[in-house]
């Protein structure tokens, strides 16, 4: 949990690293910019759950990145 108000919630994509850092880039065409405390380098291009709370300002900080097998 990121702070007291709000809970994690888990958002499914495919991982994308661009100049600025990571995004998610959802299955229904939403992009989140992921703040990240660990650098997920196994992931990218990867079909991914990323576990974490929405912030203000359209970004996910992120508790954590699994990579989903079978896609």
């Amino acid at each position: 949990m990121v702070d007291g108000f709000h809970d994690d919630v888990e958002f499914a994509g495919l991982l994308v690293r661009d100049s600025a850092g990571f995004v998610l880039r959802c299955d229904d065409g939403t992009d989140y910019r992921l703040e990240l405390l660990r650098t997920p380098i196994d992931a990218v291009e990867k079909h991914v759950i990323v576990t974490g709370a929405k912030s203000g300002d359209g970004a996910i900080e992120a508790d954590g990145v699994r990579i989903v097998h079978g896609r």
